[in-house]
């Protein structure tokens, strides 16, 4: 197999691969590396459990913390859930639903300079409370909003 010269466009072209290929690799790599994973939490079995597992001791109610779901999810398969801090130097946004197989549907930590704003779709296996638990500065804010399954989703 010979050798071909390097034209322009094919000089161009690697050039721009490899610049795009370093580029993902700084960026997304030290993402992937600190990604942690609680599993005690996600393991819950109740509201409880899952706030223990959290670390979230002494939460207190709070009108900063907005749950944005419909009150009736015509399918509990998928459940849009909205979830607003307002807290101020907010760190993590938790969502649970209280009659799940795993009470904890998700975790999202918030850096400094990220809205507290988080949307996600959950599963629900019947009509239950969902309860969006807030950590800052090293307390924990909650709210809750019961919304109604008709069609389950987690097996149901």
């Amino acid at each position: 197999m010979t050798s071909q010269p390097l034209n322009r466009r094919g000089f161009l072209t690697r050039v721009a691969a490899l610049g795009l290929t370093t580029a993902l690799g700084t960026t997304l790599a030290p993402h992937l590396a600190r990604a942690e994973w609680n599993k005690a939490a996600f393991d819950g079995k109740s509201t409880a459990d899952a706030m223990k597992a959290l670390g979230a001791s002494g939460t207190a109610d709070s009108a900063d913390v907005q749950i944005l779901a419909s009150d009736i999810a015509e399918n509990g398969a998928v459940v849009p859930v909205q979830a607003v801090s307002k807290v101020p130097g907010t760190t993590r946004i938790a969502i649970l639903v209280d009659k799940n197989p795993s009470t904890l549907a998700a975790l999202f930590d918030v850096g400094p300079d990220m809205v507290a704003d988080v949307t996600t779709r959950i599963k629900m296996g019947q009509t239950s409370n969902v309860t969006v638990l807030v950590e800052a500065g090293g307390k924990y804010f909650t709210a809750t909003k019961e919304i109604k399954v008709t069609l389950g989703g987690c097996g149901g």
